[in-house]
């Protein structure tokens, strides 16, 4: 995957996003022989061969080749980086900002398969050469970003520039890579540089073992159930229960999986209260369990080291430092929105409860509603109040019916067409991947392949997510196409059963599928330029998800696994009016894990005590006691797995005021969500320049205007700001 920015070099071991394949300088070829005669053995080194220009050799990966051919390509990539700092020649475009855009070829051919073992196929094997490989991969990007030489000469192009700007695209590739190095330290002195690379070898190091030790505890905690204790559950998960247990040798009984897509089912229809409580507790309390996996002290360790290094920067915390360059400029600005939606959300988590608690009464039960009941009593006031069942509504949600959905939304406002790749062309890494190739539909030109995995499996990392491991870039002429993938963790159904999901897994296949069209989308010329702002790289996932709740993809691919009837239009009435229900959780679980990163790393790390800082703080935040942080600190992921989001979780809340502010767009045009006009607008604007152009401006030139916070509060059902005007 081609290296967008330094900070990628950690996150790219836990979000496996980045792409590229550019052609190396000739100058590699200066390598000592035995490199050479080494780099020839590896399977893992290879150029990409095959069609679609070139494609993984997910076949032939083996994990005796991973640290080898790791370690090889670093070394070679480094001498690459010594060619260009140590260049004779004045620096200029071409030979610094460019040649660094083509090195490195070799290093993100095995980044890419790397990222697969990571997050698709981890094995304990595995886990131990990662742990090695951490420190030395961090290492490796400390003597980029700390080479002095190399520094000089990109800030003088950068400076000339400023003087004298270069075409848009040239200019937008120097100021990003001038700011990615003086962020990682390259203005520093010496002894500076040296303590900020000791410090992220050690955070490297630390982001693994946190991983691995969250991917530990869901492994090592599974509820297996009695056929007496299946009360309530849907047919679809029972079968999928089923085989969970079979696959891990417990026949004739039902695994309750700890993961969100086993945990989150099981706690919305089981009627087993305490089987609901053992549930929920093994799923919150990863990370948190006084043993060998426990993450608070892990997490105490990151926040100093990143304390401490953004210190040597002049800069008073963490969240200061890594907000610069993103949309919210200040950790100020970010508090601001969620302060203004915080208190909305936790006034409609007051009136959910207390629905909840008198279903519960009339029902002659003596409880309060806990953590554990909340989903399953939500449920129950949702059929009530909307008549609507949550399990009616998956019986039209077949997974291959939902392919179809956005390969339909890809032509409507893409101009993209899906088809699949016949088996054995293009190499996998598990049967259950499936391959498409993408073309454009008037054109007939090829655009890239998308790679589906969709289920969950021992080893892989829970959640969903889109990958790259190929960019779109135009250096020299030459077109890289996309390679991209999007991977879920939906329950493998039965043999000759259909993969039924829920509403919300819906959603959040719908939104992935936004991150790959995004990087299908992109015309830029540079791989930097594919880099993301994060709190703007969400918004188009985000925007996308709005396509699933249409009429057009409702009445076409929304039919009844056995029946095949579609959905009866009385039944999205339901699913459409009820839209809003449960949105004080929803918002409330998100906001207060958004909220904990922000204090997590505006407060001194030395008055920080991970045994009383979540709690103490939430109570702060009067935190309902019927609802947990979505991600608890001790398995928060996306904060303490790398830096890909610390002090970024917010940006989905920024993101979705982004959202909700350009699905209005759509709204008030003629065509609705499918008005070619506004579709053009979107792709020109806010999917193909990627980080091209400022965010800010790209929303400009699409809604003419900022976005404000209106639309998103209606779209919660929450009371809108201007209103009280």
């Amino acid at each position: 995957m081609k290296k967008t920015s330094l900070g990628l070099m950690t996150a790219v071991l836990i979000s496996a996003c980045g792409s590229g394949n550019a052609t190396a300088p000739a100058t590699q070829n200066d390598q000592d022989p035995t490199v050479q005669k080494t780099t020839m053995k590896n399977d893992l080194l290879q150029e990409w061969t095959g069609p679609y220009g070139g494609v993984p050799a997910f076949d032939e990966m083996k994990l005796e080749d991973l640290q080898p051919a790791m370690e090889q390509a670093m070394a070679s990539h480094l001498e690459e980086v010594l060619i260009i700092s140590t260049n004779p020649a004045p620096p200029t475009f071409e030979n610094t900002i460019l040649a660094m855009q083509k090195s490195g070829e070799a290093l993100d051919r095995v980044f890419t398969y790397y990222g697969i073992w990571s997050s698709n196929m981890s094995s304990p094997e595995f886990r131990e050469i990662q742990q090695v490989l951490a420190p030395k991969i961090s290492e490796y990007s400390s003597k980029i970003s700390q080479n002095k030489e190399l520094f000089e000469r990109i800030k003088a192009v950068y400076e000339q520039s400023q003087q004298d700007p270069l075409p848009s695209q040239q200019q937008r590739a120097v100021e990003l890579m001038y700011e990615d190095f003086a962020m990682e330290g390259a203005n520093l002195n010496e002894a500076d540089k040296e303590r900020y690379a000791q410090i992220n070898k050690e955070l490297s190091r630390l982001y693994t073992q946190f991983s691995n030790n969250v991917l530990a505890e869901e492994e090592n905690y599974v509820v297996y159930l009695e056929k007496d204790q299946l009360s309530g559950l849907p047919e679809s998960f029972v079968k999928a229960a089923a085989k969970a247990a079979a696959d891990r040798g417990k026949e004739g009984k039902y695994a309750v999986l700890n993961t969100r897509s086993s945990m989150d089912p099981f706690l919305t229809y089981s009627d087993e209260r305490e089987l609901r409580k053992e549930v929920w507790d093994n799923y919150y309390s990863r990370g948190d369990n006084e043993d060998e996996y426990d993450n608070k002290e892990v997490i105490e360790e990151i926040l100093k080291l990143r304390d401490e290094r953004v210190e040597l920067l002049g800069f008073e915390n963490y969240a200061q430092w890594r907000l610069q360059d993103r949309m919210a400029k200040t950790p100020e600005r970010a508090m601001e929105l969620m302060e203004a939606v915080w208190p909305a959300a936790l006034a409609r988590v007051e009136e959910e409860v207390a629905d909840m608690q008198a279903v519960a009464e009339a029902e002659g039960k003596d409880i309060v509603i806990a953590p554990w009941d909340y989903r399953y009593y939500a449920e129950k006031v949702r059929q009530q109040k909307y008549d609507l069942e949550s399990d009616e509504v998956k019986q039209y949600l077949q997974l291959d019916k939902l392919t179809e959905a956005l390969f339909y939304t890809a032509d409507r406002i893409f101009n993209y067409k899906f088809t699949p790749v016949p088996q054995g062309t293009v190499p996998v890494f598990h049967e259950d991947v499936k391959v498409w190739e993408v073309t454009h539909k008037d054109t007939g030109k090829h655009i890239g392949l998308w790679y589906l995995d969709p289920y969950a499996r021992k080893g892989k990392r829970s959640g969903a997510w889109a990958s790259q491991y190929r960019s779109h870039a135009e250096m020299d002429e030459q077109e890289e196409t996309v390679l991209a993938s999007n991977n879920s963790n939906f329950v493998k159904p039965a043999q000759g059963e259909p993969a039924l999901v829920s509403w919300d897994d819906a959603t959040t296949f719908f939104h992935e599928f936004g991150h790959a069209l995004h990087f299908f989308s992109s015309e830029v010329k540079y791989p930097i330029l594919n880099s993301g702002v994060r709190d703007y790289t969400e918004f188009q996932s985000q925007l996308l998800e709005r396509w699933l709740s249409t009429d057009e993809v409702i009445n076409r691919f929304l039919v009844h696994h056995e029946t095949g009837e579609p959905i009866p239009q009385e039944l999205v009435e339901k699913i459409k009016k009820a839209s809003t229900f449960n949105q004080g959780f929803a918002t409330t679980e998100f906001l207060a894990s958004a909220l904990m990163d922000m204090k997590l790393h505006t407060t001194d790390p030395s008055e920080i005590d991970m045994g009383t800082f979540e709690k103490e703080s939430l109570d702060e935040l009067n935190m309902p006691s019927e609802i947990v942080m979505r991600h608890r600190t001790p398995h928060f992921g996306h904060v303490f797995s790398g830096e890909g989001y610390a002090t970024g979780y917010y940006g989905y809340l920024w993101a979705d005021v982004l959202t909700s502010d350009a699905a209005e767009a759509f709204r008030e045009a003629p065509g609705g969500f499918y008005d070619e006009n506004v579709a053009e607008k979107l792709v020109k604007y806010l999917f193909a320049p990627r980080n091209a152009m400022d965010p800010a401006e790209a929303y400009r030139l699409f809604r003419g205007r900022d976005a404000n916070i209106d639309a998103l509060m209606r779209d919660r059902g929450f009371p809108v700001p201007s209103d009280k005007e």
